[in-house]
């Protein structure tokens, strides 16, 4: 396990209260291009392929404290691997995109068993003084200020990192070479029940070695305690040469529901019969990451079905009976919005909009608009849903080079803020790992560094989240463009009341482990190892347990199991048949969820080089007893 690189703290540390935003630039003219840099309004150009973690190095040039205190330099001190010698601040991961979705090297790229490589290869380190004890602030007004601990970026993970970025973009090039063309549109919202005949394409095995449609039963060779293959899909959807990305699955009752290219579909989760279909206009551009709790979804679609077409428009769907409801056009706020997909999440009846800068609200369930961008310097540009709603802000300044952010707590039907926490200048909202209890990563673009931070009810810093020894891996997917950004939808984290649970980084074929730690004083409790062999993420919590899924290998299938709240070994309660192993590891970059006593397996993308292979990809697979 590597040491954490030496740095040394600003003098006042990262804790020290900070400016209010001031010389507001003006906006620049008509037809000029933006400032580079995640200013407020000014939203970064792409210097690379897409991916969320690509900022460029930097030195660490901060700019004066406030109150006229003047931060102390980072002194670097050379070390192994192109590390900084050991110190007090461990290494970081690569930092994920900044408000305006720069890109960086956690591009997807195929793993072992078809999974996704998580987007972090470190662990955090402690850095500087908390914020704990200040009060909760007002609406609107500087909240405490506050720090997390950081980790360098060794030069092996910055190539690492090249070489994913270099790998994907070879896999877009294949992609695009072959298949057929861009297909016409479809009627706007229609719902209509599945066409009949084989073209559902579900092969369900029953268990007694008869597979359906002549295809192979996984359940034949069923070993004693292992789950069924309750059914297997194959895709059905005519796509475009480049293939498509799935949002999803979203399990509500009987149905599970995915979205891929220009429609919604709900499927029966005992049979994988589909049920009902909304056909979309254009694209499917964005999604929530859960529905409203009685099955309201809306996803975002493009204006158009051209290359110029933005990702604007709103479509609300039931989920529970497979009808479109209402749908509008997002507003443009500025010159900047259409450049940018919408990143989307849902709290109670609340669907927000964020953008680059800018934010809108409506009501899922008619669609009526809430609230939109509030009045100041500081404006929402992503959000996080579910039990609350967690807004990310950037603040106008005169160096759009060191941001100033904010997060605060909304109320979903007003837009309000409960409290409001100033980061430290330069600090960036990466992702919520939790709403309750509020749980955020952070980072810091110019010298590269990662942090986790707990927050109290109030909005005051409870800890932060320090770990010196191990490598971290939360997966946070990909579903976000060059340009956009979402805060929610990460794997390998969770937390409950006390206690945030994050798995390590896996070397091929070694076990990885859980580790958790106390959200009051930041520091492990406890390391639970997976299996030999084998590698296990964190997925939510199920009463007092936490949900872990753990990953096929060549000779096993994956899994479900529980760990309890005092560590020990995971508790595998749904063991996936090894005689389906070899189709469970083709899916790429998959999306799984346990729900019901069933394991959903859902590939998170599908693509072909001609229709006949596209035909033959396995889109979903189904386990349970």
């Amino acid at each position: 396990m590597s040491q954490p690189p030496s740095q040394q703290p600003p003098q006042d540390g990262f804790g020290a209260p900070q400016d209010p935003p001031r010389d507001v630039p003006p906006a620049p003219p008509a037809g000029t291009q933006p400032p580079a840099g995640p200013g407020y309004g000014y939203p970064q150009a792409p210097p690379q392929a897409p991916g969320p973690y690509g900022q460029q190095p930097g030195p660490y040039g901060q700019e004066p404290g406030p109150y006229g205190q003047q931060p102390g330099p980072y002194a670097q001190q050379p070390g192994p691997y192109g590390q900084q010698a050991p110190g007090p601040y461990g290494q970081q991961p690569p930092g994920p995109p900044g408000p305006y979705g720069q890109p960086g090297p956690y591009a997807p790229q195929p793993g072992p068993y078809g999974q996704q490589p998580g987007p972090y290869g470190q662990q955090p380190g402690p850095y500087g003084a908390t914020a704990a004890g200040h009060p909760a602030h007002q609406p609107g007004g500087d909240g405490p200020s506050g720090g997390g601990f950081f980790k360098n970026k060794t030069a092996v993970v910055a190539a690492a990192a090249v070489a994913l970025v270099l790998v994907v973009g070879v896999g877009v090039g294949l992609a695009v070479t072959g298949g057929d063309d861009e297909k016409d549109p479809v009627a706007t919202g229609s719902s209509a029940p599945p066409a009949p005949g084989p073209s559902a394409s579900v092969d369900e095995g029953d268990g007694e070695g008869d597979g359906r449609q002549g295809q192979e039963d996984f359940n034949a060779g069923r070993k004693p305690g292992e789950a069924k293959v309750l059914w297997l899909q194959t895709n059905d959807i005519d796509l475009p040469r480049s293939g498509a990305d799935v949002h999803g699955p979203w399990i509500v009752g009987d149905t599970v529901v995915r979205g891929v290219y220009r429609g919604v579909s709900g499927y029966s989760v005992a049979t994988g019969e589909k049920k009902w279909t909304v056909d979309l206009p254009a694209d499917l551009c964005s999604a929530p990451q859960a529905p409203t709790d009685d099955g309201k979804l809306v996803v975002a679609v493009k204006n158009g079905t051209t290359d110029k077409a933005d990702c604007a428009d709103l479509q609300m769907i039931d989920l529970t009976t497979g009808k479109a409801g209402w749908k509008k056009s997002v507003k443009k706020n500025n010159a900047w919005d259409l450049m940018t997909d919408l990143g989307l999440a849902i709290s109670g009846d609340t669907v927000t909009v964020g953008r680059t800068g800018n934010a809108n609200a409506y009501r899922v369930s008619d669609g009526k608009e809430l609230w939109g961008n509030p009045s100041g310097d500081c404006l929402p540009y992503a959000f996080a849903g579910g039990a609350k709603l967690i807004a990310a802000l950037n603040c106008r300044t005169s160096d759009v080079n060191n941001p100033q952010q904010r997060i605060q707590r909304l109320d979903p039907v007003t837009g309000k803020a409960a409290w409001t926490f100033a980061l430290e200048r330069g600090l960036e909202v990466d992702r919520v790992y939790s709403v309750s209890p509020l749980v955020v990563s952070v980072t810091k673009e110019k010298d590269k560094s990662w942090g986790i931070l707990a927050f109290r009810e109030n909005g005051t810093l409870r800890s932060n989240v320090v770990d010196t020894q191990d490598k971290f891996n939360p997966d946070c997917g990909s579903r976000f463009s060059v340009f956009g950004k979402s805060l929610e939808g990460c794997a390998g984290v969770a937390a409950d009341a006390n206690t945030f649970y994050m798995s390590t980084e896996a070397a091929s074929g070694t076990a990885n482990k859980v580790v958790a730690f106390d959200l009051n004083t930041g520091k492990p409790k406890w390391k639970a190892a997976a299996p030999t062999g084998r590698t296990v993420q964190p997925l939510r919590m199920e009463g007092p347990d936490v949900v872990l899924h753990m990953e096929a290998t060549y000779d096993q299938g994956g899994a479900v199991a529980l760990l309890a709240p005092t560590g020990g070994a995971p508790r595998v309660v749904l063991q996936h048949p090894a005689s389906a192993t070899r189709v469970e590891s083709t899916f790429y970059n998959p999306e799984f969820a346990y729900v019901g006593g069933r394991s959903f397996l859902v590939n998170g993308r599908v693509s072909g080089t001609s229709d006949a292979e596209e035909k033959e990809v396995k889109t979903m697979m189904v386990f349970g007893k």
